[in-house]
């Protein structure tokens, strides 16, 4: 898949960043042959430019320092997204639009996008902050809440309930009383 960086992106272009694009975009089958201009971003951890048009540049921003497999997988899939839309044809499939959407489908296409905890989803602070432990769980949750959404309109707002319910659960089962107790 042909990669074309801009100058500022080249400027601070790695062998781990150039890895981890290649690595990430074998998972998106739907780009495949389309070139896609990779840029740099000082502000946010990523951006996409949405394409309106079947002849639109493909085109993300990343920044480089911090750099996940999350935030790559999630721009790239905004570019899903976009070429989704522009004609059944293109893509089997749609991924409806939205931050929350994208960050389902990213975490449910691959393991390699659960490296780091999705920005949008509503996650509690606990799963947020041990987010390791809760990747492989809450990854499928994603793909189940995608298989819901046929029949389901609110899935998004199922997966939350669930991701919470998940929380609960392990939270349950820490033994506080041991926690508290002191040698004196």
């Amino acid at each position: 898949m042909p990669l074309r960086f801009t100058p500022l992106m080249k400027k601070r272009l790695n062998r781990r960043t150039q890895f981890m694009l290649q690595a990430a975009l074998r998972f998106f089958p739907e780009l495949q042959g389309k070139v896609i201009t990779i840029g740099y971003t000082r502000a946010h951890l990523g951006s996409a430019l949405i394409p309106r048009d079947s002849e639109a540049e493909l085109t993300i921003r990343l920044k480089v320092r911090k750099l996940s497999y999350n935030t790559i997988g999630h721009e790239l899939t905004h570019l899903v997204q976009g070429l989704s839309h522009l004609s059944s044809s293109l893509i089997d499939g749609r991924i409806p639009s939205g931050e929350k959407q994208c960050d389902i489908w990213t975490l449910a296409r691959s393991e390699l996008f659960c490296d780091e905890a999705p920005t949008y989803l509503k996650l509690p602070p606990v799963i947020r902050a041990n987010w390791p432990s809760y990747a492989c769980s809450v990854r499928a949750l994603c793909v189940a809440a995608i298989a819901k959404r046929a029949t389901y309109r609110l899935y998004i707002r199922w997966l939350e309930e669930q991701i919470h319910k998940l929380a609960l659960q392990n939270l349950e089962k820490i033994d506080y009383g041991r926690q508290m107790s002191l040698p004196l």
